[in-house]
């Protein structure tokens, strides 16, 4: 009798874990053999406030664009360049403020919230060539990041150094899911204008290539949500710590009842 007792409690968690059937782990299902997806995202990245953007003016003159490289109010050497970094010298920095602009030596207050890296190139390109002959602009977000948290086995934020990374990129930075993640059920929250909004992906499905947020944007938060048996789980864990705290207490009262009766 025992012995069969032991073997329908075996069978019983055995039918539990099973429940995982592959369609809930297998990512970008129904795609035929050589299907070609053709993505219709055309993601490119805007500069918003808080944003810091590195500014490198150029030129074959270089002596002429020398002013230009000054961020303001920063020390310089004796070139009048930003100080060294590992021996080399450090582009200037702007810290986007909370009307857009940043402050550009020479040509003033400049409007960059809401233009593309692209955009804010050629704005100072053109406004460069009144003092400058052919003047060559780099610039660069320096503070893109992405946050991934939930059931993945590296939470965390993650700088991106190229300003473009798609969900599939950041959840393989973050060492993909746990075994225990939702893949039909992901969360990326984006903020736009000052207002989270909550997107939803599912990874086993080829629809993710054509998802609006398929190219992550700066800030942007991914949020793998636990499935059931990770929620059981915890529940269970919670509910064994609370009796065991409560069995604690009432044992000291006990204890204490015990010695005061004596």
């Amino acid at each position: 009798m025992p012995h069969l007792r032991l073997f329908a409690l075996i069978s019983i968690v055995v039918s539990v874990f099973s429940c995982k059937t592959p369609t809930d782990v297998v990512y970008f299902q129904n795609s035929d053999n050589l299907e070609e997806i053709v993505s219709k995202n055309s993601f490119t990245p805007v500069f918003k406030v808080d944003d810091i953007i590195s500014v490198l003016v150029s030129a074959t003159d270089m002596e002429a664009a020398r002013p230009f490289n000054m961020t303001q109010g920063t020390s310089t050497g004796a070139s009048g360049q930003p100080p060294a970094v590992g021996g080399q010298a450090a582009n200037p920095t702007y810290l986007i403020d909370e009307n857009g602009l940043i402050d550009f030596p020479v040509l003033g207050e400049l409007k960059v919230a809401g233009l593309t890296r692209i955009q804010v190139k050629e704005l100072i390109k053109e406004k460069l060539r009144i003092y400058i002959k052919e003047p060559i602009v780099n610039v660069r977000l320096m503070n893109f990041k992405i946050t991934v948290i939930g059931e993945v086995n590296r939470p965390g934020s993650y700088t991106i150094p190229n300003e473009r990374i798609t969900i599939i990129e950041a959840l393989g930075l973050a060492g993909d899911l746990t075994i225990l993640g939702k893949r039909e059920n992901i969360s990326v929250i984006r903020e736009k204008d000052g207002v989270n909004v909550y997107h939803k992906v599912n990874l086993t499905s080829k629809e993710l290539f054509n998802s609006p947020v398929y190219y992550l944007a700066q800030n942007d938060v991914l949020y793998v949500e636990p499935n059931k048996a990770r929620v059981r789980s915890s529940k269970a864990n919670r509910d064994t710590n609370t009796f065991g705290i409560i069995m604690s207490i009432v044992g000291v009262a006990l204890s204490g009842l015990a010695i005061l009766l004596r």
